[in-house]
Formats: C-alpha cells, structure tokens, sequence
C-alpha cells in the first residue's frame, strides 16, 4: 500500500484584496482567503469606521461590507451596516439623563430600502411629554433627510456628523440636547 500525499487546502487558496464601496473611496478594508471567485461572494467582513476614514472619532463605530462582485483578485463591496458600540452608547447615558430612541424603516431617493435607529440623550431629566415631542420630531426630520438624500449622501452626512448636527438644533427647543447619535443603519 502506497502512502498517499496530502495536499495543504491553504496553499491552494487564493488572497482577494477587499475594497470598501465608492462611498468610503474605494479603501482597501483588508485581504481574505477564498478558494475561488464564487466561494468569496457574499461573505461580509466587519472593520471600524476610523480604520476606513482615518477619522479618530469615528473609533467607536463599526462598519459591515458583503462582497458583491470579485474581478480578478479585487472583492468588492456594498455597506450593510453601520453601528456605534454598545459601550460607547453606554457611556453617554448616565444618571439624570432622558432618553429618546426611534426605529424607523425608511427609503432613499434612490430606492434604498434602510432602517435607523437614532438615540437622543437630553442634558438633564425631561418630562414624559417632552419625550415623546423628541421623539415625534427626531422621526419627521430623519424621515424627510433620508428620503431627499440617496445612499452616497446619507452615509457621508453621516460621517461628516451633519445629520445629527442638523437634528439636535431642531429638538434642541424641546429639551436641551446633550447628544444624537444614530445608533444603528442598516440597509438592506
């Protein structure tokens, strides 16, 4: 009986670059293994918003890409999600703090089909009604900015913090506002 050799399945991998959507500019998010073009469609690759932008206050949220087209040794992606830490949230709400959060399911000019999750913490407590007037008003306006702006617009007012600039000036005549944050965007 003849000994048979084994073949090292690692070796015949190949290494695909991964590059972010033309939102982020094309950065190269990192290199991953895949046996083939088709075993690497699909996989969704998680890194932080600062290692793409090279923002460091952006450190504290993270971005999911699902790879959607492979040319060559390129992946190449479309964002799915983009979420701040738990502990990051956490650290905003302390004591004597109110909070208002809202989950919306929206649509871009573009057709995107998205959900946001946005949290505004007040600087003191607020009263019950005061809440739901946060709350009333942080879903009118997220819903008119979502649905006059594409994707490519909405991620970077995001990024460059005008969205939740813009919101906290209009709720701030409800209760003062310490500070909005959108917890979660997926989009799907």
């Amino acid at each position: 009986m003849a000994l048979q050799k084994k073949v090292d399945t690692w070796k015949l991998k190949k290494w695909f670059t991964v590059y972010a959507p033309k939102e982020f500019n094309n950065a190269v998010i990192g290199e991953m293994p895949a046996n083939d073009d088709k075993s690497a469609m699909g996989r969704t690759i998680k890194v932080g918003l600062d290692f793409i932008t090279h923002n460091p206050s952006h450190a504290y949220t993270n971005a999911k890409f699902k790879i959607v087209s492979v040319e060559g040794n390129a992946a190449h992606t479309k964002l799915v999600e983009m979420e701040q830490l738990n502990s990051y949230i956490r650290s905003l709400v302390r004591r004597y703090r109110s909070i208002a959060y809202t989950v919306q399911k929206l649509e871009a000019k573009d057709g995107t089909k998205l959900v946001a999750k946005m949290i505004a913490i007040t600087r003191g407590r607020t009263t019950h009604s005061k809440i739901r007037g946060l709350h009333k008003e942080m879903e009118e306006f997220v819903g008119s900015f979502v649905e006059n702006s594409d994707l490519g617009s909405l991620i970077n007012a995001i990024n460059e913090g005008r969205l939740q600039t813009e919101l906290t000036a209009k709720l701030n005549h409800i209760a003062p506002i310490s500070k909005v944050e959108l917890k979660k965007l997926e989009v799907h």
